[in-house]
C-alpha cells in the first residue's frame, strides 16, 4: 500500500527522532502525493530517510504520529494485524497495573500509548471508542476487529462516541453508535470493589471519570467517621468511596440534576437507601458561599476551566475563587482534595493558584500529597503535555 509522503525541513526532524508524536506544519518542507485530512502519511527527513507514520490534518499540528521507524523497524501498514499487535501489547501492560476488583479502566490513552488521537475505555466488557482526529476515526472498523481478536468472548460491545471530540466540520457528519454488539445502559462496573452504573450514551466523556480511581481510593483513607463534601460530584465517585470507608455523612453537590440522579443511583447500587448521604442540585460556588457548615474533608473536582491558552488567566482566577471558598468550608484540622484537569494550567501554576487561595482565605495549610492521573492514563516521556490531571491533598489548620 502506497501512502503520501511528507518531508521535513533540515534540522526539523529532531523532535520526531525523540518520539514526540506531533509534526507541526511549519516543520514541513514539501509533500509527495495528494494529502487530505485523515490520510495516513509517511514522514521523512530532508535526506529522504523514513522517520514515522501518522494521520494528516490541515492545521497547526499537521501529522499525529502513531508509529516510529526507530521502534517499528520501518514503515508500517495500519491494518487489522497491526492494530491487533499494538492493542495486545497495550493490554498486557494494563493487566499488570489494573488489578483487584476492578473491571473498568482506560485501555488506550492517546499519545501515552502511542495511539495519538485515540481513547479506548473498557467498561466490564464494553469498549467505548473516542477519536480525536479524523484519521484515527477512520481506523475505527479496523480497531474494532483488532479488539475482537485481542479480547475474544470477553468483548461484549464496542461503542463509538466521537461526534463531539472530532473537528467540527467532520464531527457534524458523525453519529455515535455501536460498532460491534450492543448492551443495555446503565451498565454495571466494578472499581476497587465499588459498583458504578455507567451510561456511555448520555453520560459525560465516555461515561465515567476513570482518571480519578487512585485519588478516590486515597480519599477513603481520610473519610472514616468524617463529614465529607463532594463538590462537582458528577456520578458520585468520591461520595461512594467516602461512604464505603465509613464517613459520618457525605454531601454531594453538582449544578446538574442529571448528575445528582447519577450519584443517588450509584449510592443506592452500593448501599441501598443510605441516611448518611444527601445530594444537592445546586451551583457549587453558591453552595459554598451560602452554606455555613464546615466539613472534615472537602473535594473540589471541577470541570476544565480553560481549554485554550487564551482562557488561562480567567481560569486561574476561577480556580482561586473556588478554592478560597473551599478553604472556608474546611473545618480546623480538616482535609482539602483539590484538582484541575485544565491542560493549559500546568502543575506549577495550579500550585501557585492554590497558595493564593489559601492566603485569601487566611488558612495555614500543609501539602500531604501531590496527585495525578493513574497508571492506565500513561504520559509519554517525550510528550509531557499528556499529563493533564493535577491535584493536591492539603491539611488545613
Amino acid at each position: 500500500m502506497n501512502f503520501s509522503k511528507i518531508y521535513l525541513q533540515p534540522g526539523r526532524d529532531e523532535a520526531v527522532r525523540r518520539f514526540h508524536p506531533w509534526v507541526f506544519s511549519r516543520a514541513i518542507s514539501r509533500y509527495e502525493g495528494h494529502v487530505a485530512d485523515g490520510d495516513v502519511v509517511e514522514v521523512f527527513d530532508n535526506k529522504q530517510r523514513y522517520l514515522a507514520t501518522g494521520h494528516y490534518h490541515d492545521g497547526s499540528i499537521a501529522v499525529r504520529l502513531f508509529s516510529f521507524g526507530a521502534t517499528a523497524g520501518g514503515p508500517v501498514v495500519p491494518d487489522v494485524a497491526y492494530w491487533t499487535k499494538k492493542l495486545s501489547h497495550i493490554r498486557s501492560i494494563r493487566q499488570t497495573i489494573v488489578t483487584g476488583e476492578t473491571n473498568c479502566y482506560r485501555l488506550v490513552h492517546g499519545e501515552g500509548d502511542g495511539c495519538t488521537g485515540l481513547i479506548l475505555d473498557m467498561y466490564n466488557g464494553v469498549v467505548v471508542l473516542q477519536a480525536h482526529s479524523i484519521g484515527m476515526h477512520r481506523e475505527r472498523e479496523l480497531i474494532t476487529e483488532a479488539l475482537k481478536a485481542v479480547f475474544g468472548d470477553e468483548l461484549k460491545a464496542v461503542y463509538d462516541k466521537s461526534a463531539d471530540t472530532l473537528p467540527d466540520e467532520y464531527g457534524a457528519t458523525v453519529t455515535n453508535g455501536y460498532l460491534y454488539g450492543r448492551t443495555p445502559v446503565p451498565h454495571p462496573v466494578q472499581e476497587n470493589g465499588n459498583t458504578f452504573l455507567v451510561d456511555w450514551i448520555t453520560g459525560q466523556k465516555t461515561g465515567f471519570f476513570l482518571d480519578q480511581r487512585d485519588n478516590r481510593a486515597l480519599l477513603a483513607q481520610y473519610a472514616q467517621g468524617k463529614n465529607v463534601l463532594n463538590a462537582f460530584c458528577y456520578s458520585g465517585g468520591f461520595s461512594v468511596y467516602g461512604l464505603k470507608a465509613g464517613a459520618n455523612l457525605v454531601h454531594s453537590v453538582d449544578v446538574s440534576q442529571k448528575a445528582i440522579d447519577l450519584t443517588n443511583r450509584n449510592v443506592v447500587a452500593n448501599f441501598g437507601e443510605d441516611s448518611h448521604h444527601e445530594a444537592f442540585a445546586e451551583d457549587v460556588m453558591h453552595y459554598l458561599k451560602t452554606h455555613d457548615r464546615q466539613y472534615d474533608v472537602v473535594v473540589l473536582d471541577p470541570p476544565a476551566f480553560a481549554k485554550s491558552l487564551s482562557a488561562r488567566h480567567r481560569a486561574v482566577q476561577g480556580y482561586k475563587r473556588l478554592n478560597a471558598e473551599g478553604f472556608r468550608r474546611v473545618a480546623p484540622g480538616g482535609i482539602l482534595f483539590t484538582f484541575s484537569c485544565s491542560q493549559v494550567v500546568d502543575r506549577e501554576l495550579f500550585y501557585n493558584t492554590i497558595v493564593a487561595a489559601a492566603i485569601e482565605a487566611g488558612r495555614q495549610v500543609r501539602v500531604l500529597h501531590h496527585l495525578s492521573q493513574p497508571a492506565d492514563h500513561p504520559v509519554s516521556l517525550f510528550h509531557p503535555e499528556g499529563g493533564y490531571l493535577k491535584g493536591l491533598v492539603l491539611w488545613v489548620e
